[in-house]
């Protein structure tokens, strides 16, 4: 049984980042107050580099940094320096500009030319930080994800073998179209989560969109309509232009 999904609709990109930090802030606070600590998965793309950059210059005082610990939902195989790099991103727009300790920070070792030996590293370090029980998967406070124009969330691209992992943590998917490896959370992991928060922005969106939310095609094809968290809560902030399709009660 997964959770309702709620789907919050703002005008503008930029009351779609104000909303999505907004969710974000409540969300480490409820964390660190109930378990003394927030674990977030980051995503890359555009959007969340918005989020990020607002939060550093807006929000950085609302945040027990301390208390804050941040992963990744996945990442390019490239080392971190690299400018298509998930985590230069986030260390660029926030984390080199807000107090969190550098022992806090948990980054994908894409730089691995092997890379499902990098995602196998990962993978230890999900199990050593979160230590969940066997057979379990660790629960994330909130993971940040966005959604490709094909669909795709993380590194969960259509059709792709990784769509059909159940036990492991985190996989090295091989991505056909872009000829290469990305390295990704599965979705045991994203569907554990506490919270789930998709950001979608822009009319090039609003396709795609509508046949995750309202269409019949298999999850395959769409993988974002594969994530459901079990016993989390799912909320898309969409903003009016990747809204543009969508019937007026979605």
């Amino acid at each position: 049984m997964s959770a309702p999904v709620e789907i919050r609709r703002l005008s503008t990109p930029q009351d779609l980042f104000q909303a999505a930090a907004e969710e974000l802030i409540r969300a480490a606070t409820d964390a660190v107050g109930q378990r003394g600590r927030f674990t977030i998965a980051l995503s890359g793309g555009s959007t969340p580099r918005n989020l990020f950059t607002l939060i550093a210059a807006n929000a950085s005082t609302s945040l027990s940094w301390p208390h804050v610990f941040f992963f990744w939902g996945d990442e390019r195989h490239v080392p971190p320096t690299d400018a298509e790099s998930n985590y230069r991103m986030a260390e660029e727009t926030i984390l080199s500009k807000v107090p969190v300790p550098p022992a806090n920070i948990f980054r994908i070792p894409a730089e691995n030319p092997d890379a499902p030996a990098a995602a196998q590293s990962y993978e230890q370090t999900l199990r050593k930080f979160f230590a969940p029980a066997q057979g379990e998967f660790p629960r994330f406070d909130l993971i940040l994800l966005g959604m490709g124009p094909d669909g795709h969330t993380a590194s969960l691209f259509p059709e792709t073998e990784a769509l059909h992992e159940q036990s492991r943590l985190v996989v090295a998917n091989w991505v056909e179209k872009l000829h290469t490896y990305r390295i990704t959370l599965t979705l045991p992991v994203l569907n554990a989560a506490r919270r789930v928060a998709f950001l979608v922005s822009g009319s090039d969106k609003a396709a795609v969109l509508h046949e995750v939310l309202e269409g019949k095609a298999p999850g395959e094809q769409y993988p974002s309509k594969l994530v459901r968290p079990s016993e989390g809560k799912l909320i898309w902030f969409i903003d009016r232009g990747a809204a543009s399709q969508l019937s007026a009660s979605a």
